[in-house]
């Protein structure tokens, strides 16, 4: 049986790069019922764009965690209504025609621990302004489930990614995913499992926004810094890189506990970011294992930290036990929104699109809340 869906996936990172959105056609050729087996699912990208925010929808969406209730709603109303401008401009501009959009939003608040997570963009403005259903909400069923809603991309790199020993994405905070096994029932049975390892360009674009400019480019202002020894151990005793179990980091832990720490330490701009970089080179390389046979094994590496060639640099030095590939430039950019519109194809499936293995929560669930958008 040969099922086909075309979907737009909207990804909007915390690192306020702006909003990506990808149109992916989506096939499965396989038997009805075994939707799990990877190599029965193909993708093509047809068509993938970015757009940067102006400084006031940046400034918005940086401080929406301390607005007024009213100013809260209002701003996930007018986000709403804004992406569903951006994507029905995308899609005349493309020719898309997506069955369905799955809109990632924007990640304001994320507390897994209180069983709390907000994502804002209205999917009703965003069905409303498109004329396409949209799917979006997709952290909270799994949260109220009890477990991390993060991260949500594993599904994609165990379906769609499945050459690759490991799939590493560095955003906002970087994100590994992996096969692997857990015991249940007394047994040991294959699952997928991934976590969030830290933060990457949420750090990095904070402090080179601090001199005017969104991001370091190709690292270069780290690579001109020293690495301070006492820092870097410091941000490395953190409790949060020995704890086991499913983990996911939020914006709240970092502006809690990575910002105060660096900024306690009276550094230039260039050792702060040289010493940050060496400190997720380090915990990166720590999560990887070579192959059984011992050979490297080979890692796709996705995402805005992909540009940064000191950091790449500093992650190769530290973890010589795996090969970093580097797919085309529109995987690496767009791989994030194109999980998310496979999140909203599972979603039109009725499947599970949240993998408690991977989030801990009581179980796998489909996540996100459809917004229809009516008949004209």
């Amino acid at each position: 049986m040969e099922k086909r869906i075309r979907a737009i996936g909207m990804m909007s990172g915390t690192s306020l790069d702006g909003l990506d959105m990808c149109y992916v056609e989506f096939v499965f050729n396989g038997t009805p019922g075994k939707w799990e087996d990877s190599t029965k699912w193909s993708y093509k990208i047809l068509a993938a764009e970015d757009e940067g925010y102006d400084d006031d929808l940046k400034h918005k969406l940086a401080t929406a965690q301390s607005m007024s209730a009213y100013d809260y709603a209002l701003l996930n109303s007018d986000y709403g209504l804004y992406l569903g401008k951006r994507v029905k401009a995308f899609m005349e501009r493309t020719g898309a025609a997506p069955d369905i959009i799955a809109s990632h939003g924007h990640t304001i608040f994320h507390q897994p621990a209180i069983r709390f997570t907000t994502q804002i963009g209205s999917g009703a403005g965003i069905a409303a302004e498109s004329g396409v259903d949209c799917v979006c909400d997709f952290r909270t069923t799994d949260v109220a489930l009890h477990g991390q809603g993060a991260p949500l991309v594993p599904i994609g790199d165990k379906w769609l990614f499945a050459e690759y020993d490991y799939c590493l994405n560095m955003g906002g905070f970087s994100n590994i995913s992996f096969n692997s096994t857990v015991e249940r029932n007394g047994e040991r049975v294959p699952a997928r499992l991934a976590y969030d390892i830290s933060p990457v360009n949420y750090v990095l674009n904070y402090y080179m926004r601090q001199v005017g400019k969104d991001y370091d480019k190709d690292g270069e202002t780290a690579s001109g810094g020293e690495v301070c020894g006492k820092l870097l151990d410091a941000l490395n005793a953190l409790p949060f890189y020995s704890a086991t179990g499913p983990k996911s980091l939020g914006r709240e832990w970092v502006e809690a506990e990575i910002i105060p720490l660096i900024d306690s330490y009276n550094l230039s701009l260039e050792d702060k970011l040289a010493t940050f970089c060496e400190h997720v080179a380090i915990q990166i390389g720590a999560k990887i294992s070579a192959r059984e046979d011992g050979t490297r094994s080979k890692v796709l590496l996705t995402g805005g930290g992909v540009f940064n060639k000191y950091l790449v640099e500093r992650m190769q030095a530290n973890a010589p036990q795996c090969l970093y590939c580097i797919p085309d430039k529109q995987t690496v950019n767009f791989k994030e929104a194109l999980i998310f519109a496979f999140l909203g194809a599972l979603f039109m499936l009725d499947l599970p699109n949240c993998m408690s293995s991977v989030t801990g929560a009581a179980y796998d669930c489909i996540g996100g809340a459809l917004y229809k958008a009516g008949v004209k």
